[in-house]
């Protein structure tokens, strides 16, 4: 029995949260999300969201400041209406109860000032933005009767016109999106989801590296799925190392807000020396990238395991007050900020590349949408500016519900094909005994990324890390069609796409811009290289049947 619903969105963040609650009042919305409705990026966000809040502060600024960050690779047109809009996308979150910290015995909000920004304009609660955001949204769509959640529901893959009909090119502009076949987690079933509009809204890849601050859902799921579909994808290549990350064998993926640099902490070496001054003329507030850069050559020429986040010189109630978060869970593992520097290393943060869009999250294939990290509107560039991403998922949701809504009305394959949708068959498939290959594999993956296409990268690196994870790809690929599907299964297959297309996109920027470094081109190339790299399967295929054993790529 297909589910139909006039609108699917796949993810449960702000962009997902925020476009179901906005395209409730045009039909039915249907929320996949693969683990429970709060576990999204969106929660763990600490920092906060930038918009421009002050009368020393303008749009203009703003833009200017993400630009610069972006390395001449951002879209002027998508940044400038993103951060123009984004005070409104603001207001609508604090109308629907957003809290955010104002200023003591004052009306006006206390603003935050992180790397890259020219002026404090990031609004934050406490050290924990992200959940008063996700808390705010999963209220006000629990208030709309049309809006039904599919939770432990995991995308299998999209079904497009281009699957059902051979005369169209997959990715063309003829091709469609109808809907989706996802598995119920709960009951190990395949259900098929049928609409006229879909939304990806999954989030980022982080998992696709040994560290991380991502939680354990940021598998890319959506780019994978996308780039199987004929999605064009792009500038997979800038993927942001957050500088600083807790270094704890027990602390999984803690992230050290960048706001702790931006109240004043300093960088450190084991042996108390500064270094940020060497490395760029705004030191510790310096753009993501370059720290992440910078700390990893100062603990490759000391050989030291890590360097130290120092706050013991302000004064101990801003550490408590302002971090309450962060400052808890160091000591829970044994260190007091306010009296002791606290161990870092980078980790794998954010995915400035995805699928592409446009200014109004369309992708080129009719119907589709995209929003939030999962996608590369253009906001981000060569680097995300810091606090910018939540932003960038408020705006752009809102941008895709007009278009949307008109989507609606169309005639268009869906009224031609929803009698006709194959139902998920898994063929001869049988269950896995040997669930220990996912593991390795995944293990594997997240290992040689982190090796050989990390903070720094080279011709060589990148060669090695390509021809083993093809080899990896022909593992998963033989797996995935003997074996019936599982959580896992799909999700090593879709972290070892994405690696694959991290690696694609690197190897084929000859330059080092933003959040790429090559060795062997430690040069910005203006000339050839300001440009995306856009990655599109050759000859996808949408396999939605278990019994066609036709490989996809």
């Amino acid at each position: 029995m297909n589910i139909y619903k006039d609108f699917l969105v796949i993810g449960s963040g702000v962009a997902g949260l925020t476009f179901a609650l906005k395209v409730s009042e045009f039909g039915s919305v249907g929320i996949i999300t693969k683990d429970a409705l709060e576990e999204s990026a969106t929660k763990y966000a600490q920092g906060g969201i930038a918009s421009v809040m002050a009368d020393d502060d303008s749009c203009d600024l703003h833009a200017q400041d993400t630009m610069q960050a972006g390395r001449g690779l951002c879209k002027e047109d998508v940044v400038r209406v993103i951060c123009r809009e984004g005070p409104a996308r603001v207001r609508e979150l604090i109308g629907l109860g957003a809290k955010f910290d104002r200023v003591r015995h004052g009306k006006d909000y206390h603003l935050s000032r992180e790397g890259g920004h020219s002026k404090s304009r990031i609004l934050h609660a406490t050290d924990l933005t992200g959940w008063e955001i996700e808390r705010t949204l999963i209220a006000a769509v629990h208030e709309k009767p049309n809006i039904e959640i599919f939770t432990h529901h995991m995308v299998i893959d999209l079904i497009t016109l281009a699957k059902l009909d051979p005369s169209i090119t997959p990715g063309s502009s003829e091709d469609e999106s109808l809907g989706l076949y996802a598995l119920d987690t709960t009951t190990n079933s395949v259900k098929t989801f049928l609409s006229k509009v879909t939304l990806l809204a999954s989030g980022g890849a982080g998992k696709v590296y040994l560290y991380t601050s991502n939680p354990d859902t940021a598998t890319g799921d959506g780019v994978a799925i996308a780039y199987r579909a004929g999605v064009k994808i792009a500038n997979m290549e800038f993927f942001q190392f957050h500088p600083t990350c807790l270094f704890h064998p027990e602390a999984k993926s803690f992230l050290i807000s960048e706001t702790v640099r931006g109240e004043g902490g300093i960088l450190r070496r084991k042996n108390g020396q500064t270094f940020m001054e060497k490395h760029h003329p705004l030191g510790c507030l310096a753009p993501r990238d370059i720290v992440a850069r910078a700390i990893d050559f100062e603990m490759k020429q000391s050989g030291e395991d890590c360097v130290y986040l120092d706050m013991t010189h302000i004064e101990g109630y801003r550490s408590r007050e302002r971090f309450p978060n962060i400052f808890k869970t160091c000591l829970n593992f044994g260190f007091d900020m306010s009296k002791e520097p606290i161990p870092v290393v980078p980790a794998a943060h954010y995915m400035c590349g995805g699928v592409g869009v446009d200014i109004n999250g369309q992708t080129n294939i009719s119907g589709l949408l995209a929003s939030g990290e999962v996608c590369c509107s253009g906001l981000h560039g060569a680097n995300r500016l810091a606090s910018n991403s939540l932003l960038e998922g408020l705006a752009l949701s809102h941008r895709g519900v007009d278009k949307a809504a008109s989507l609606l009305s169309r005639q268009g394959a869906l009224e031609k094909f929803k009698n006709n949708i194959p139902q998920w068959d898994s063929g001869n498939a049988v269950d896995s005994d040997e669930s220990v290959v996912v593991s390795h594999n995944w293990d594997e993956i997240r290992r040689l990324m982190w090796n050989y296409v990390g903070v720094v990268r080279s011709d060589k690196r990148l060669e090695r890390a390509e021809r083993r994870i093809q080899l990896l790809l022909d593992e998963i690929q033989e797996y995935y069609w003997n074996f019936k599907i599982t959580k896992d299964t799909l999700e090593l297959r879709n972290i070892a796409i994405t690696a694959q297309l991290i690696i694609q996109g690197a190897r084929l920027r000859k330059e080092s811009r933003g959040l790429h470094y090559n060795l062997d081109y430690p040069d910005k190339d203006d000339t050839n290289w300001r440009r995306d790299t856009e990655l599109q399967d050759p000859s996808p295929r949408l396999i939605n049947l278990k019994n066609d054993k036709t490989p996809s790529k």
